[in-house]
């Protein structure tokens, strides 16, 4: 069997592994759709269902809003949020810092203000703003498993997964948490494990698109294509579900390491 260098892993895994970050802190500062009219994010069901020139169009839109009154709090959040979505995150970076400079204290602008800066690569920087939108008294699962995330980015996996964990306690059986609990596992290659915990987490009530396509990659880098795809077409739109089995079907066909792994993981069972 051929293995792969240990550096050749980490960077296929890491790379597969990249949206974890943002897809965790994704509910942190979840916008109010309700009562929002001029700039206000459309809601995520129609944002789903949107292409990526739709999605500009959007994001300038709301952008224009912003503009005219940058004090602005939700519109700074809602354009921010635009910006990752078609992937400028750079912008959305630099959007949120002027948010932090108006409000510099408030909670859900400093956990907005970490996602932008994990979503443009700060992960040092996103954690310690994570760390200040936390409160001991009130303590936020959603901040807890985004900690989790940016802690397996820099390679701390046991921290991460204490995180991940205290998040389960202040919100049991939570999807994402158990999703992102498996792709801390993933990223140490216990394929085994990781789709232990993203089974779990798609059986649970309120499991959306990200934890399935979770579970999908975690299922397919053991091997097992067609029931992956199977599970990366689900619930989804025709154009959507094509865009992620292709997306799968590039990752798992590097250097067929996703065999490489699946053998590995097999051999590690059998000692």
């Amino acid at each position: 069997m051929t293995v792969l260098s240990s550096y050749t892993k980490n960077r296929l895994v890491r790379d597969v592994c990249l949206c974890l970050v943002v897809a965790s802190l994704a509910g942190c500062a979840s916008s109010k759709t309700s009562g929002l009219t001029t700039g206000s994010i459309p809601n995520s069901k129609s944002v789903a269902n949107m292409n990526a020139s739709q999605l500009s169009a959007a994001a300038n839109s709301i952008g224009t809003a912003y503009e005219k009154n940058p004090k602005d709090k939700q519109a700074g959040l809602n354009y921010a949020n635009m910006l990752r979505m078609t992937g400028r995150n750079d912008q959305a970076l630099a959007v949120m810092q002027q948010v932090a400079i108006y409000h510099p204290t408030d909670r859900e602008v400093l956990a907005a203000y970490g996602k932008a800066q994990a979503a443009a690569g700060q992960l040092e920087q996103a954690l310690q703003t994570i760390a200040r939108a936390q409160t001991p008294d009130r303590p936020d699962w959603r901040l807890k498993s985004a900690e989790g995330a940016i802690l397996d980015q820099l390679g701390r996996s046991a921290e991460a997964r204490e995180r991940y964990r205290e998040a389960l306690d202040l919100q049991p059986n939570e999807p994402s948490v158990l999703s992102n609990l498996g792709m801390s596992y993933l990223l140490a290659k216990d394929l085994r494990t990781a789709e232990t915990y993203m089974r779990n987490a798609v059986g649970q009530p309120g499991a959306d698109s990200s934890v399935r396509q979770n579970f999908a990659l975690a299922v397919g880098l053991q091997g097992r294509f067609e029931e992956a795809e199977k599970i990366a077409r689900n619930e989804l739109s025709q154009e959507q579900a094509e865009a992620n089995v292709a997306y799968l079907r590039t990752v798992l066909s590097q250097q067929n390491a996703w065999k490489t792994l699946s053998d590995e993981d097999k051999d590690k069972g059998t000692n």
